[in-house]
Formats: structure tokens, C-alpha cells, sequence
């Protein structure tokens, strides 16, 4: 952190499924940005939300479940640690799962603010998974959630197969123009990508 005095309450929220393999040391190794953001020497330490009725971070080693509901103080640098950590999850998640993190101005008070004042509240929606694919069917499915839950109050559920057909679509498109653009950074195949790596190398 780099203020003594944190002008946000930072809650991350969200269960990510992990892999059966995954013990407690990758899991603080995965997290490793979020505890050394608090100062923490290990998750141990820093696993504790600043609300006691929250649970904080926690795993479930029986359901191999990763939960947060964890609360703490902090910046707008805590973007950057929780990218971090959404990567080192990815390495070890068992498929796709989304985490909700809400930034709360501490500095700004509703009773006492001037009318033209507004609170710098903020929130990010984080996607972890262990393919590109897995990430992009939690967006698909919480897109379709949403959508649906605001047609309805228009049409009956059974008129929205189309929107539906419409969001599979696009997101079919995306993922086949994020293949193509792997593809495309790829050497040809055949002798004309240079010569040939000695396969102790590979």
C-alpha cells in the first residue's frame, strides 16, 4: 500500500474451483500479491477480513474450493495486486469462476458533502480459469444471466432463445479470432521457420 491512511474499503468476493493436485503452499504462492499487499508475512496471516462476520480467504480442501469474502483497506494500486493474483490462480483453478472487487471511498462522507461531491466508488469484475476458453464461458454464462433477468421483466423466458443463439454467437467469434491470432504468431510449419530446435530443448 502506499498511503498510511487508505482512501478505499477493498472487498474481494468469489469461490474458484481449484484442481484435485493443488495443495495449501500453491494456493499461498498463487495469493502470494494479495497478503504481501497487506504486509502479511503468509496467508495465514493476512487470511483474516477486517469484519468478523466475514470469513475472509479460506480453503476448502474437501470440495478443493478457494473462498473469498475478504475485506480490507487500501488504493487504487490494489488493481495491480489482484491482476497478479488472478494470474497465479489461473495456473491452478479447476475451471472458470469470476471474483467481484468493490472499492469503497473512505473519504467521502453523504451527510456532509457538498451537492456537487460524489463518492469515487468503483467495481471490477476479475475472471480466473485454467484455459482462455474456461474464462470465457463464465463471462458467457454471467452476460446471459444478466440479460435474461432483465428481459423477462418484457418477455417470457421462452420468447429469449434468440438473444441467447446471439450472445453464443459473439462470443464463438471472440474466441475464434483470439485462436487465429495465436495462430498467427506461430512460425510456418515445414523447414521455413528456421532451423530446428534439438528436441532436449523443447
Amino acid at each position: 500500500m502506499s498511503q498510511d491512511n487508505p482512501p478505499f474499503e477493498i472487498h474481494v468476493h468469489g469461490d474458484v474451483p481449484l484442481r484435485d493436485d493443488v495443495d495449501f503452499p500453491q494456493i499461498q504462492e498463487a495469493l502470494r500479491p494479495l497478503w504481501q499487499y497487506v504486509g502479511a508475512r503468509s496467508l495465514v496471516d493476512a487470511a483474516a477480513s477486517n469484519y468478523e462476520e466475514e470469513p475472509g480467504i479460506r480453503f476448502d480442501p474437501k470440495a478443493h474450493l478457494l473462498q473469498m469474502c475478504w475485506t480490507i483497506e487500501g488504493d487504487e494500486d490494489f488493481r495491480l495486486a489482484i491482476e497478479e493474483a488472478c494470474m497465479g490462480l489461473n495456473e491452478i483453478s479447476a475451471m472458470g469462476a469470476a471474483i467481484e472487487v468493490s472499492f469503497y471511498d473512505l473519504e467521502y462522507d453523504e451527510e456532509e458533502a457538498s451537492p456537487e461531491a460524489q463518492a469515487r466508488d468503483d467495481f471490477l469484475m476479475c475472471f480466473v480459469g485454467p484455459t482462455p476458453a474456461a474464462i470465457m464461458q463464465v463471462q458467457r454464462d454471467m452476460l446471459v444471466r444478466d440479460v435474461v433477468e432483465l428481459m423477462e421483466r418484457h418477455f417470457d423466458a421462452s420468447e429469449l432463445g434468440g438473444v441467447i443463439e446471439a450472445i453464443d454467437r459473439l462470443f464463438a467469434n471472440r474466441f475464434d479470432a483470439m485462436v487465429n491470432s495465436l495462430q498467427l504468431g506461430k512460425p510456418p510449419r515445414g523447414g521455413h521457420g528456421g532451423p530446428r530446435k534439438p528436441r532436449h530443448l523443447h
